[in-house]
């Protein structure tokens, strides 16, 4: 019998120990892009958290469309704020990504 899942078929898959083996890359510049993603994502949901009983400003505040476009705007934060060198997650990612693909 053969698995066939997303999952699976996206290059995970299970070693004899049931832990999910990832696919590895030999570029250490594709390791950082993926840990600054992960940091940009962090950061976008922690703001999101932040600022979830904060309501609009009446004055100033973005109209209808303001709880539809705020994650856009938090995502906007997070890239941001890791791209100028965030919190210094990035940085612990990489090295653990690269931990990994090395054992």
């Amino acid at each position: 019998m053969e698995l066939s899942s997303p999952i699976l078929d996206s290059g995970l898959a299970l070693a004899a120990t049931g832990v999910p083996r990832l696919p590895h890359t030999a570029d250490p510049a594709e390791a950082r892009r993926a840990a600054q993603d992960f940091e940009a994502f962090f950061v976008a949901q922690v703001m999101e958290q932040m600022f979830a009983g904060v309501e609009p400003d009446a004055l100033f505040g973005g109209g209808a469309g303001e709880p539809a476009f705020r994650s856009l705007l938090f995502q906007e934060y997070g890239k941001a704020v890791a791209g100028a060198g965030g919190f210094g997650l990035a940085d612990a990612v990489q090295r653990e990504i690269l931990r990994l693909q090395e054992a």
